[in-house]
C-alpha cells in the first residue's frame, strides 16, 4: 500500500491482534493491554493459523487499535497530570501520528504536472464545504506562514480540531459523505469502512482534554510521522497503577462534572433571585401607587358626596322658591282675575247706560221732529237749546279727547303686553274687546252729529211751526233741562270710573313689572340649575374614569402575582434538580455491560455513551437525544427516560 501505510499483518492470540511490526525496532518485550489484544510479534517463520486474511482488513485493524491506544493512553495521562497539554507532550505527538497514518489509508494518487500528489490535505479541505464551522479552521491554516506543503496544512489542521474540540464533529461530516470521499480514497480505505466510524467515535472522548497547542512556531512541513510502540508497552504494576488512575480520573470527572453544575445553578438561582428582587420591588412600587391611587378615589367619592349633597340642598332651594313663587303667581293672577271681573262690571254698566243715552236721544230726536213744526213758539227754546247743544258739544269734545286718550293708553298696553306670557293674553282681549266699545262709541258720537246737522235742517223747516209750539217746547224744555243735568252727573261718574281705570291700570303694568322681574330671577336660577348638572355628570364621568383606573391596576397586581408564583415555583423546580442531581454517579465504564433500558450487551458495533444528566451507561439506540441542560447551553446526549423527564418538566413549567 506504500512506503507510509501498515504492510504487514500480525496474528491473533490469546488477548487479540498484534499491532504491526514496521516503523521502529521494538525490544522483545510482551505488548499487552488488558483485553484489548497486544502480543509479541511472532518470528518469520511462525505458522500464522489456518485461514489468511485480506491484508487490507488486517491493516484497517492495526490502525484501529493503534488508535484505541493512542486515545485511550492520551486521556488517561491528561486526567492524570492535568487537562490542559502543550504541543511537546509526547502521547499528544503519537496521536497525530496515528491519525494522519489513518487519514493516509487508502488514498489515490493524483497526478500533477510535475509528479504524482498523495496527501491527506483534499479530504480535510472538503470538510469546509460540510461543515460552515470549519471556515474558521480553513481559513487560519491558510494564512499560516510557516506552512509551504498539503501536509504540513493538514498536521496543522488536526490541531486546530483538537484545540477547538470538534475534530468527532468534523470528521463525521467528512465519513457520512462517502460518495465524495470515493473522489479521494480508495474503496478498501480505513475512512470508507466502518473502522473509520469508530475512530470518529472514539475521538468524542477528547472533548475532555484542552489543548494549548503553538502552530506557528512548529516545523509541521519536515516532520516525520512514525508510530513509538515503547510508550504502549505494560507491566503488571503499570496496569495497577493505571487502573487507580483511572479511577482517580473518572472521580475528578464527576467532581468537576458536579461543580459545573453547581455553578450553573448556583448562576441560574442568583440570577432567578434578583428577578424575584426586582419583581418584589415593582410589586411594592405597584402596592404604593395602588394606595395613593385609592386615598385619591375615596377622597374624590367624599368631594362626590359632598356635592351631591349641595346639589340635592340647592334642588330643594329651588324647588321651594318655585313653589312660593308659583303660589305668589297665583295670587297675583286670581287678584287679577278679580280686578277684572270688576272691570267688567264697570264697562257693562257703562254699556248700559251709554244704551239708556242712545234711547232717550232717539226719543228726543223723535220729539223734535214733531215740534220743529212749532217754530215761532220755541224761539226761545231753540236758543236756549243751542246753549245746551254747544257746551253738549265741548263736553262731547272732551269726551273725544278722553276717549283718544284711552286709546294711546290702550295701544302702549298692547305693545307693553306683547312680550308676556302666555297668562297674559287674555288681557290683551280685554284690551281689544275695550277698543272696539270705544269705535262703538264714537260711531254712535257720529250718528249723533249726522242728526243733530238733520235737526238743523228741520229747524229752518219748522221756524213758521215754531210759535205754535213754544209753550209745550217751554214745558218740554225744562224737562230737558232735568235731563240734561241728569246726563251732566253720569258723565261726571264717567269721568271718575275712567280715572279708577287709569289707577287700576297702572297697578297692572307695575304687577307685570314685578311679574317679568320674577321670571328673570328664575331663568337665571335655572341656568344655574343646568350648570350645576353639567358639573356633576362631569363629576361622574371622572369617577368612572377613577374605577376603571382602579380596576385595571387591580389586574396588573394579580397578573404580576401570578408571574411571582410561577417564578417561586420555578425556582422550586431548579432547587430539586440540584438536589437530585447533587445525589447522581457518573458511572464508570467498566461497571457498566449492559444497556440500562434495553439490557443489551456492549460489543464494538454497540458502544457505550453516558447519559449528561443521570451518568448512567446507555446504548446508541437509548441514548439518541439531545437536549439543552443546565451545564451546557449547547445540546447534550440525554437518555430516552431523562428525556421524557425532562420535556414533561419544561411542559409544567410553561403558562
Amino acid at each position: 500500500m506504500g512506503g507510509d501505510c501498515l504492510g504487514l499483518g500480525g496474528s491473533r492470540g490469546r488477548h487479540g491482534n498484534v499491532p504491526p511490526p514496521l516503523f521502529r525496532p521494538v525490544p522483545a518485550q510482551v505488548l499487552r493491554h488488558s483485553g484489548r489484544g497486544l502480543e509479541v510479534p511472532r518470528r518469520p517463520g511462525a505458522r500464522t493459523g489456518p485461514a489468511t486474511k485480506d491484508p487490507t482488513a488486517v491493516e484497517r485493524a492495526n490502525l484501529l487499535n493503534m488508535a484505541k491506544l493512542s486515545i485511550k493512553g492520551l486521556i488517561e495521562s491528561a486526567l492524570s497530570f492535568g487537562r490542559t497539554l502543550d504541543s511537546d507532550y509526547p502521547p499528544l505527538q503519537q496521536f497525530f501520528v496515528v491519525m494522519e497514518h489513518c487519514l493516509k489509508h487508502g488514498l489515490k494518487v493524483r497526478k500533477s504536472f510535475l509528479s504524482y500528489n498523495k496527501t491527506i490535505w483534499g479530504p480535510l479541505e472538503l470538510v469546509e464545504k460540510l461543515y460552515p464551522e470549519a471556515e474558521e479552521i480553513g481559513a487560519s491554516v491558510r494564512d499560516l506562514p510557516g506552512l509551504k506543503t498539503p501536509l504540513g496544512r493538514a498536521r496543522a489542521w488536526l490541531r486546530l480540531a483538537l484545540m477547538q474540540k470538534k475534530m468527532a464533529d468534523y470528521l463525521r461530516c467528512l465519513i457520512i459523505q462517502r460518495d465524495l470521499l470515493s473522489e479521494f480514497y480508495e474503496y478498501h480505505a480505513l475512512m470508507m469502512e466502518e473502522e473509520g466510524a469508530v475512530i470518529v467515535g472514539l475521538l468524542v472522548g477528547l472533548n475532555v482534554i484542552d489543548a494549548n497547542l503553538c502552530v506557528k512556531g512548529e516545523d509541521l512541513d519536515s516532520q516525520v510521522g512514525v508510530i513509538d510502540f515503547s510508550m504502549y508497552l505494560k507491566n503488571e504494576e503499570d496496569i495497577g497503577n493505571k487502573e487507580r488512575n483511572v479511577q482517580i480520573a473518572a472521580i475528578l470527572d464527576q467532581k468537576n462534572y458536579v461543580e459545573e453544575l453547581n455553578r450553573q445553578l448556583n448562576s441560574t438561582v442568583s440570577s432567578l433571585h434578583s428577578r424575584v428582587d426586582s419583581l418584589e420591588k415593582s410589586n411594592t412600587k405597584l402596592i404604593e401607587e395602588l394606595a395613593i391611587a385609592k386615598n385619591n378615589i375615596i377622597k374624590l367619592q367624599e368631594e362626590n358626596h359632598q356635592l351631591r349633597s349641595e346639589n340635592k340642598l340647592i334642588l330643594m332651594k329651588t324647588q321651594q322658591h318655585l313653589e312660593v313663587t308659583k303660589v305668589d303667581v297665583e295670587t297675583e293672577l286670581q287678584t287679577y282675575k278679580h280686578s277684572r271681573q270688576g272691570l267688567d262690571e264697570m264697562y257693562n254698566e257703562a254699556r248700559r247706560q251709554l244704551r239708556d243715552e242712545s234711547q232717550l236721544r232717539q226719543d228726543v230726536e223723535n220729539e223734535l221732529a214733531v215740534q220743529v213744526s212749532m217754530k215761532h213758539e220755541i224761539e226761545l227754546a231753540m236758543k236756549l237749546l243751542e246753549k245746551d247743544i254747544h257746551e253738549k258739544q265741548d263736553t262731547l269734545i272732551g269726551l273725544r279727547q278722553q276717549l283718544e286718550e284711552v286709546k294711546a293708553i290702550n295701544i302702549e298696553m298692547y305693545q307693553k303686553l306683547q312680550g308676556s306670557e302666555d297668562g297674559l293674553k287674555e288681557k290683551n282681549e280685554i284690551i281689544a274687546r275695550l277698543e272696539e266699545k270705544t269705535n262703538k262709541i264714537t260711531a254712535a258720537m257720529r250718528q249723533l252729529e249726522q242728526r243733530l246737522q238733520q235737526a238743523e235742517k228741520a229747524q229752518m223747516e219748522a221756524e213758521d211751526e215754531d210759535e205754535k209750539y213754544l209753550q209745550e217746547c217751554l214745558s218740554k224744555s225744562d224737562s230737558l233741562q232735568k235731563q240734561i243735568s241728569q246726563k251732566e252727573k253720569q258723565l261726571v261718574q264717567l269721568e271718575t270710573d275712567l280715572k279708577i281705570e287709569k289707577e287700576w291700570r297702572q297697578t297692572l303694568q307695575e304687577d307685570l313689572q314685578k311679574e317679568k322681574d320674577a321670571l328673570s330671577h328664575l331663568r337665571n336660577e335655572t341656568q344655574q340649575i343646568i350648570s350645576l348638572k353639567k358639573e356633576f355628570l362631569n363629576l361622574q364621568d371622572e369617577n368612572q374614569q377613577l374605577k376603571k383606573i382602579y380596576h385595571e391596576q387591580e389586574q396588573a397586581l394579580q397578573e404580576l402575582g401570578n408571574k411571582l408564583s410561577e417564578s417561586k415555583l420555578k425556582i422550586e423546580d431548579i432547587k430539586e434538580a440540584n438536589k437530585a442531581l447533587q445525589g447522581l454517579v457518573w458511572l464508570k465504564d467498566k461497571e457498566a455491560t449492559h444497556c440500562k433500558l434495553c439490557e443489551k450487551e456492549f460489543s464494538l458495533s454497540k458502544r457505550k455513551h453516558h447519559c449528561r444528566n443521570c451518568g448512567e451507561i446507555f446504548c446508541n439506540a437509548c441514548s439518541d437525544n439531545e437536549l439543552p441542560l443546565p451545564s451546557s447551553p449547547k445540546p447534550v446526549r440525554v437518555c430516552d427516560s431523562c428525556h421524557a423527564l425532562l420535556i414533561q418538566r419544561c411542559s409544567s413549567n410553561l403558562p
